[in-house]
């Protein structure tokens, strides 16, 4: 194939956010980039529907690789998509026209602006899922903090700025020591292409180094304890749409990351590693479900519990095993579809009633009776009932874990118990009870906006709970290739 389908999807965000950039408006609505912004983000989920309908997932290798010179032959512009990475463009693509769409009530200045923001994020994000060059993948990884940095600190709440501070500065200093072994790999092998590196490994004797120099910007991408704290101050201060691209995709680059590179570049080093891991994990889980208890502030109950959630991913990717790898791939999709649901639900109700304090609320049902619906299906989502992806997700990760250590994997079963806690306690203080609250009367139930925004992540997130084939069948042969490559590189060393 000639088209350079992998090109477009990174490119057409980029070129009509320069439109939207230049474009005039005759009023300062920017009523026009709205349409602009939700034409291209749907243009290129389409495209990536299409990456998927020829993709054949009968190969472990790379397709639609594009490899062009880039800086005097020293770094390649190298693109290309295999089962891990295609599912990670598709949920991209998807969760951007969800934001497009929500934009539409919660911001109100700078619009323009703002959707430029996103159509920017979406480029680097999709890069970042399609490089296959370590300093390609570096700039994309990187050039994702500044259009999220200005997204939480202009249109972010009160406390936007140190927030936004916060979430930038945890980020890049961790991926300062990434950018250090970049540079080693490249001195030690003469290449960053990621296909030769895995061909070539590396040295045993330097990999513990790189792995920890890798983990320190994967784990605060993560986030995992104890570089978490990052996570519920973004989220409390930024804007929905914000909070949406943040938890659905941000959180998965690291997880991405942690499979593509961790495991496939040193195998060594993420067997010498794994008690840790395992540590951070359970600490993950069972301390931030604990927090989530305690909390009162919608936005940074469900932030702490994608903590939690994605400890769970952690857990299972380096159990190294089909079902433990398949199932954080699965967990992470799952993920991203129920947090930006629930924080799109928080948004709801916080345009209306202007408080995100669970304390404020109480018998939404009885005048929000389509809200309460589809807030329940993505409570159920969250804490993994069967006919759920998170069940699917879950379930595959904790038998791949119970295989490799029993104790670990008893441990992270309480993460499901409390999951059930906070996400079934919070939906009971919201939605059931008695009306107390005079100032709740006045509210009223979901718009046709909301109505479609919030369908269309309940019934993917239903129908794979059904239906996990798809998903999984397009991840089976590349997990099956990345287990061999370690298993091998394992022995040999």
């Amino acid at each position: 194939m000639n088209f350079p389908i992998l090109s477009s999807l990174i490119l057409l965000p980029l070129i009509g956010s320069f439109f939207i950039f230049f474009s005039k408006s005759k009023n300062k609505t920017y009523e026009s980039s709205k349409y602009i912004a939700l034409f291209i983000a749907l243009a290129n989920f389409v495209l990536s529907i299409y990456l998927w309908f020829i993709f054949d997932s009968d190969t472990s290798e790379f397709q639609f690789v594009e490899n062009r010179k880039w800086i005097l032959g020293f770094v390649n512009y190298k693109v290309g998509v295999d089962g891990i990475s295609i599912l990670f463009i598709i949920l991209t693509t998807f969760i951007t026209c969800i934001c497009v769409i929500a934009v539409n009530s919660s911001i109100k200045n700078r619009l323009k602006e703002f959707l430029v923001a996103i159509l920017l994020m979406e480029t680097l994000m999709i890069g970042v899922f399609c490089s296959l060059d370590l300093i390609i993948f570096y700039l994309f990884f990187e050039g994702g903090l500044i259009p999220m940095f200005l997204i939480i600190g202009i249109w972010g709440g009160e406390r936007r700025v140190y927030s936004a501070f916060k979430f930038f500065l945890y980020t890049l200093l961790g991926s300062v020591l990434m950018l250090i072994a970049i540079i080693s790999i490249y001195w030690m092998t003469g290449t960053t292409d990621v296909e030769k590196l895995f061909e070539l490994g590396i040295n045993t004797k330097y990999q513990n180094l790189l792995w920890l120099a890798f983990f320190s910007s994967f784990a605060v991408k993560t986030p995992m304890w104890p570089v978490h704290t990052w996570l519920p101050d973004a989220h409390v201060e930024a804007p929905t749409a914000g909070s949406v691209l943040l938890a659905a995709i941000l959180l998965k680059m690291a997880g991405y990351g942690f499979i593509r590179f961790s495991l496939g570049l040193f195998p060594e080093a993420s067997e010498y590693f794994l008690p840790l891991i395992y540590s951070l994990s359970l600490i993950a889980i069972i301390y931030t479900s604990l927090v989530a208890l305690m909390q009162e502030d919608m936005k940074k109950l469900i932030a702490y519990s994608s903590v939690a959630h994605m400890g769970f991913v952690t857990l299972g990717i380096f159990t190294t095993t089909q079902q433990g790898i398949e199932g954080s791939i699965f967990q992470m999709i799952s993920h991203g579809l129920v947090s930006a649901a629930l924080f799109l639900c928080v948004g709801v109700i916080y345009e209306r009633a202007h408080s995100r304090l669970i304390s404020k609320y109480g018998g939404l049902v009885s005048i929000m009776p389509k809200y309460a619906v589809v807030l329940m299906i993505f409570t159920l989502g969250s804490i993994g009932l069967p006919g759920t992806t998170g069940f699917i997700g879950e379930f595959l990760i904790l038998v791949a874990v119970f295989k490799k250590n029993f104790l670990v994997a008893c441990i992270a079963s309480l993460g499901i118990i409390l999951a059930a806690a906070y996400m079934l306690w919070l939906y009971k203080r919201i939605i059931f009870g008695k009306l107390t609250n005079n100032d709740l009367k006045s509210l009223f139930d979901l718009k046709n906006s909301e109505i479609i925004i919030l369908w269309s992540l309940a019934v993917p997130i239903v129908f794979f709970g059904f239906y996990p084939e798809p998903l999984l069948n397009t991840v089976e042969t590349s997990v099956e290739n990345l287990i061999e490559i370690y298993n091998s590189n394992i022995s040999t060393n």
